[in-house]
């Protein structure tokens, strides 16, 4: 693939990139190119030329909301992630670029001596794709405190958008289907009115998640795989998906090395040699089992990228 064009901009060109070193859980086969983004200003200068030269290519930020498939995908990945917090402050508000991990937000803001985004502490990946997937934890959600985005359009013009325009619902944004490239956000934040209690606080979830979720350093897996069941199904009110599977029996499922986690059947993991097909049938599995004891059909949260093959329908009815 010729990407001579993008020569002299100081990227990180990767060809024939396997997609199992992009990814949190470690699986999936290769692309034509990954090319690696730290800065706003690079992101859109990149995205401007592959649109010039009709190139086809997907964004993907920390890789830590995905399953990539075996077979891979016949994209470009353009992949928006650094670990150098891209962050600044002015008063109260608190400005980033979206490559910048979420974890890292949450710490700045707490240096910052400033509240709102200690929920967030620990979850891995950007803070471009918390937005987009309006990512949560105890109660709060990344756009509690956000005030505007600015994002990339398909026609590459910039536009700033206020909270209030983005349609946030559940694990939902805007930015799901309008094209739109985050490049910035802001955050509006409240001064913290006892600091020692919000550093106890954010010790005290990043210890419950590293027990609960394990390290997604060591333990290969994408987050809560489903997303929590919505208040309008016969659940009644938003419970966790994860009760729903303990409670079927899908917790116990295993599939060539791909089972739930010990101390979470919400949250998905493998052992070597299992494949992203693997954990693809472990998921349908899982979600019958959830469909024919509660008659509730569970949604993925995490993306799939890339080609599946299909689990016999039996085995899916009412999920795919």
């Amino acid at each position: 693939m010729d990407l001579s064009f993008l020569k002299g901009l100081g990227l990180t060109i990767t060809l024939d990139a396997a997609l199992e070193h992009f990814t949190t859980f470690r699986l999936g086969g290769t692309c034509p190119a990954l090319i690696e983004c730290a800065d706003a200003a690079l992101m859109r200068t990149t995205i401007s030329l592959l649109r010039a030269h009709h190139l086809s290519f997907l964004v993907m930020g920390f890789g830590s909301n995905i399953l990539a498939s075996d077979k891979g995908i016949p994209l470009i990945i353009v992949r928006y992630s650094s670990t150098a917090p891209l962050l600044r402050r002015q008063e109260d508000v608190i400005t980033t670029d979206a490559a910048t991990q979420l974890d890292d937000l949450a710490q700045y803001a707490l240096d910052q001596g400033l509240d709102g985004l200690t929920a967030m502490s620990g979850i891995p990946g950007t803070v471009g794709g918390a937005i987009t997937g309006n990512a949560g934890a105890y109660g709060q959600q990344i756009c509690d405190h956000l005030a505007s985005v600015t994002a990339l359009m398909p026609d590459n013009t910039l536009a700033t958008f206020p909270k209030a325009s983005l349609r946030f619902g559940y694990r939902d944004s805007a930015f799901k289907d309008n094209g739109g490239i985050i490049l910035s956000a802001a955050f509006s934040l409240k001064t913290a009115g006892d600091i020692h209690a919000l550093r106890t606080r954010r010790q005290e979830i990043l210890e419950t998640r590293l027990k609960k979720h394990g390290s997604w350093t060591t333990t290969p897996c994408a987050g809560s795989f489903f997303r929590n069941v919505e208040p309008t199904s016969s659940a009644g009110q938003r419970q966790a998906a994860g009760w729903f599977l303990e409670k079927s029996g899908a917790k116990e499922l295993n599939i060539n090395g791909a089972h739930a986690y010990a101390h979470h059947a919400n949250i998905i993991t493998r052992d070597e040699g299992a494949t992203a097909q693997d954990v693809y049938d472990l998921t349908v599995n899982m979600a019958a089992m959830v469909k024919k004891a509660f008659a509730i059909d569970l949604v993925r949260e995490v993306r799939l990228l890339g080609a599946f093959d299909r689990a016999p329908a039996s085995r899916a009815q009412g999920y795919w």
